[in-house]
């Protein structure tokens, strides 16, 4: 059994694992990264962000051609399969995977293909390489394993009709209605894009709004618009049965509702994918979501051993993965640009897009914090005019004294990059996270950049008078 020694040793390869092992690369480490599946990327490549990004692209071009009254003159609408839809998101992801892989070999990380556990703290076993098994020595351990679909025992996912958002991905056929159980984050996406390819969908929430976290407004247009293309929220329900047959399911609700569909999704929440590792002979321990704990340097409770990522809980993006594996490197290096991950924008891809950043209206009227509103509606500028994409809305929340900017919620197209301009404002010191940068400044016209004048004007006036 070969036996390798290095200084840092990444389990798996996401966003966490893949910033965790380049940035220690970069500063003359020796790393090796360990990889379950057959190539790198982990499941934000092959089972999460990219396929389900690029499913969205897919689904958003049909519904734009679907909608637009200029392409009614070249012929009928069209609706296209899922698999076909699917299709291009498996180019997405190829192409993912050589970017990456060519990463690795760059930066000289050796790439052990295969099942890691822990012999000990400083020890790992990866089972089933292409050289059979062998053995790992560092000095220092990052387990960047991601998260899986919590998948409750009750319900058989064996059955063809019953799907996880993993095996989603694996549809053969369009159905034409589906039960989304679950509308987190995923299940508001999946939603967006079944609705997309013409599906009648149920959307099932065990909570009485939408995506709750967000601002009162963003969820509310958020339902609005997925009531608007025929999606079926049904919330405050929770499952008692889902039995399955050749033809469909049978969704069960504990309010005594059954619900026939031909497929259901099974999205209501994840768990760290620790259950394989043998925790227990490194000294570690994962709660009951299978998550671990660390501190405010992403150390565990064994010296040498960090962990970043989904298998860490909040907040589960891919964004704020990559930024925690680069710190959690630069703690095992000694390096001064360690930071801690925690203003972090929220990117949800429905159709339309959300994202935000900073406080709610809801969060400063608990804190009982003075806040003024500025809105631009994207309905009333030019450039979304002339996209034919008039939907949703750009909100500043700022402090009416000194006009510090206090939260932004976008909603609407292109609003995961929208979000970014505010956040460089936002991040500002002293004067300069204030509303006058956006009435100062110049932007091109039209943009959908120049929201932010709107908004930053229309805000100003309410607190002209006061």
């Amino acid at each position: 059994m070969a036996e390798y020694d290095y200084d840092v040793v990444v389990i798996g390869s996401g966003p966490a694992g893949e910033g965790a092992a380049m940035n220690a690369a970069k500063h003359g480490k020796k790393v090796a990264i360990i990889e379950e599946q057959q190539s790198v990327g982990g499941n934000c490549t092959h089972k999460g962000t990219i396929p389900s990004k690029a499913l969205r692209h897919s689904v958003k071009q049909i519904v734009e051609f679907n909608t637009n009254p200029m392409f009614r003159e070249i012929g009928e609408p069209r609706w296209f399969s899922f698999q076909k839809v699917l299709a291009r998101a498996e180019k997405v992801m190829a192409n993912q995977v050589m970017l990456r892989t060519n990463f690795y070999a760059r930066n000289r990380v050796d790439v052990f293909f295969g099942k890691a556990e822990f012999k000990d703290a400083k020890t790992l076993l990866v089972k089933g390489t292409v050289k059979g098994d062998e053995v790992l020595k560092a000095k220092n351990i990052v387990i960047a394993t991601g998260s899986s679909p919590y998948c409750p025992p009750e319900i058989d996912f064996s059955h063809p009709r019953i799907y996880n958002s993993d095996t989603i991905l694996k549809l053969n056929h369009t159905p034409r209605t589906i039960v989304i159980f679950g509308a987190g984050v995923i299940g508001c996406e999946y939603a967006s894009i079944f609705s997309g390819l013409g599906v009648k969908v149920d959307l099932i929430d065990t909570r009485g709004r939408l995506l709750s976290f967000l601002d009162g407004e963003i969820s509310d247009a958020l339902s609005y618009h997925l009531r608007n293309t025929a999606v079926k929220i049904r919330h405050n329900e929770d499952f008692s049965e889902i039995t399955g047959d050749e033809r469909g399911i049978t969704l069960t609700l504990k309010s005594g509702k059954k619900i026939r569909a031909d497929a259901f999704l099974w999205c209501n929440g994840r768990t760290g994918n620790t259950a394989n590792l043998k925790l227990e002979n490194a000294g570690l321990e994962a709660n009951s979501r299978g998550q671990l704990e660390i501190d405010d340097r992403y150390r565990t409770s064994v010296d040498g051993i960090s962990a970043v990522g989904d298998v860490i809980g909040w907040p589960s993006l891919a964004s704020a993965a990559i930024d925690q594996g680069r710190s959690t490197a630069s703690d095992i290096i000694g390096n001064v640009d360690f930071r801690y991950i925690d203003e972090v924008p929220t990117g949800i891809y429905t159709i339309p897009e959300i994202s935000s950043l900073g406080k709610t209206e809801e969060e400063l009227t608990a804190e009982c914090t003075p806040y003024e509103v500025g809105q631009a509606f994207f309905k009333d500028t030019a450039r979304a005019q002339i996209t034919s994409q008039p939907v949703g809305m750009l909100k500043i929340l700022f402090d009416p004294e000194s006009l510090k900017i206090l939260g932004l919620h976008c909603f609407g197209d292109q609003a995961s990059e929208i979000i970014h301009i505010g956040q460089a404002i936002m991040g500002q010191k002293g004067e300069g996270n204030t509303l006058n940068y956006f009435v100062n400044t110049t932007f091109n016209y039209p943009t959908m950049a120049e929201a932010y004048r709107v908004a930053a004007i229309a805000g100003l006036n309410r607190i002209q008078h006061l």
